[in-house]
């Protein structure tokens, strides 16, 4: 055990290492120069900003909801894939579309179908429904049959990198505005999967961050069905929110006091990554519905949710 400590503490120092490198670069850079080094860098910056910074409650959780330390790293790791992947297919279809108005179509489709997959994910952990792969006993190798929690953890990263991609972050429209330009497939998911690798670095330090607070295995085997609980609920709420932003657009979230005030902070201090309102009207980004409706719906879904699941609770006894 000492030897795991040892090697975990080594692996965190290495990613923070990445993260204040990577960072002081992109702050201190006069120009943000599209390529690899943006592309990751951009990633890395991502996981400040009010729409991506959720993602750290799915899976940190997500890592310890298991008995087992390695176990976590690799769901931590597959995660990251999943993520990683999704931005590989941006990148590919941005390079090939040419163009921003297109991807943004395929945006808000992937918001939906992200947001119905974390919410179907939430249930699924709550036991309100019956889930499992449809596809794992034809085209998986027998050693991975039974690793359903391998599986998921990389859909779920697959699905919920989705989230933050219409946050207009000057880094990251920089680096696909210049994909778009280039009209090349293969340079676009090389930059696609280099920023999903750059989001997951600062994800992964903070599981590791976790598991050496918790002590290995045995808080974690004392707070199991806690935690695994709370990943269910925080997909539940985090694919309620997805869901918003694929059927309402930005606006109901971008003008709430959440989102401003946070916002607010990172101009005041990191300006160069803050979401910037200026490169949203330039874009042409569409706005979405604002007002008091998307609220009702989030409530509503979260809440319907929490009937359901004390329906059953109350059932079952």
């Amino acid at each position: 055990m000492d030897k795991v400590k040892i090697a975990l503490v080594g692996i965190a120092f290495i990613l923070l290492s990445i993260m204040l490198v990577g960072g002081f670069s992109l702050l201190t850079s006069p120009t943000m120069v599209p390529g690899f080094s943006l592309a990751f860098l951009a990633g890395i910056s991502m996981i400040v900003l009010p729409c991506t910074f959720p993602l750290v409650f799915i899976i940190v959780p997500l890592a310890l909801s298991k008995q087992n330390v390695k176990k976590g790293i690799i769901m931590a790791l597959l995660f990251g894939l999943g993520l990683t992947v999704t931005f590989t297919l941006y990148g590919l279809a941005l390079g090939w579309l040419g163009g921003f108005v297109g991807l943004y179509k395929v945006v808000s489709a992937m918001l939906l179908i992200g947001g119905i997959a974390a919410l179907f994910f939430g249930l699924a952990e709550l036991g309100l429904v019956n889930f499992s792969l449809p596809f794992r006993k034809t085209i998986l190798p027998q050693s991975l049959q039974q690793k359903n929690d391998y599986i998921r953890s990389f859909f779920l990263g697959f699905f919920l990198g989705n989230a933050g991609v219409g946050c207009p972050n000057p880094a990251f429209y920089i680096l696909f505005g210049y994909v778009a330009t280039l009209g090349d497939p293969i340079t676009g998911a090389s930059l696609g999967a280099l920023h999903g690798i750059g989001r997951m670095v600062p994800l992964l330090f903070l599981v590791v961050l976790a598991i050496l607070g918790i002590n290995m295995m045995e808080k974690v085997s004392a707070y199991q069905e806690r935690v695994k609980r709370w990943v269910a609920w925080s997909l539940v709420v985090l694919g309620a929110f997805i869901l918003n932003y694929g059927l309402f657009g930005m606006a109901w979230f971008e003008k709430s006091g959440i989102h401003e005030a946070w916002n607010q902070f990172l101009l005041a201090v990191v300006p160069k990554i803050a979401e910037s309102a200026e490169l949203e009207s330039a874009l042409q980004l569409p706005q979405g519905v604002g007002g008091i409706m998307p609220w009702i719906v989030l409530g509503a879904v979260i809440s319907g949710v929490i009937v359901w699941s004390a329906v059953k609770a109350r059932n079952s006894k």
